[in-house]
């Protein structure tokens, strides 16, 4: 058993690499998604 079979992520499969990179780019893209929305209601950004 992996280490990342015992987090959050606690189903069979889960330290494969299609799953690890689906979810380092949902995590990513929302953490870009949220820096862009934050800098564009803070400035006049076009």
């Amino acid at each position: 058993m992996s280490d990342l079979d015992r987090g959050i992520m606690k189903f069979k499969g889960a330290d494969s690499p299609i799953v690890i990179a689906v979810s380092a780019v949902l995590v990513l893209g929302t953490i870009a998604a949220l820096v862009i929305w934050a800098l564009r209601t803070a400035y006049v950004v076009a």
